[in-house]
């Protein structure tokens, strides 16, 4: 699997423990969209720039993080065919993937610990889409974005 990563300015130190993380743990490649700066970075740039490369197929999936999550999660969601949830906890990572098929997670280097956010990121990674009556949902949602075009 390949991953986007994106974040801000407040976010470095948790994008590279995360990314460390995913490299040692998965294996995965994973794909730096955010800044190594903590000079102040706009949240919607790298949340913008990871949704595209998601649905343009450059990445799997994508990770964002800013202080809370909640900002670059809306950034990412204006980009049709991004189904990204903002997460401070595992439950709702894993029901995000397993009924929403999401294809980003956000969360925040303010909200969470660093062992919380490795915790979401893992069941967020290995959940699976459970297809069924959510597959009727998430269709629901994309006839959503079809009409706003």
């Amino acid at each position: 699997m390949k991953l986007g990563i994106g974040n801000d300015h407040i976010a470095v130190e948790y994008k590279n423990q995360i990314v460390k993380y995913i490299k040692e743990k998965y294996g995965y490649d994973v794909v730096n969209y955010g800044t190594d700066s903590t000079e102040r970075f706009d949240y919607p740039i790298a949340g913008e720039k990871v949704a595209n490369a998601v649905v343009n197929g450059e990445v799997d999936r994508g990770i964002v993080i800013c202080g809370t999550g909640v900002g670059i999660s809306i950034a990412a969601n204006k980009v049709n065919g991004i189904r990204c949830v903002a997460c401070s906890e595992p439950y709702s990572a894993l029901l995000s993937r397993q009924h929403n098929d999401t294809n980003m997670l956000a969360f925040g280097s303010r909200v969470v610990g660093i062992e919380l956010a490795k915790m979401i990121v893992d069941v967020w990674l290995t959940g699976k889409f459970e297809g069924g009556r959510h597959k009727v949902r998430v269709d629901m949602i994309h006839d959503i974005e079809e009409r706003q075009k």
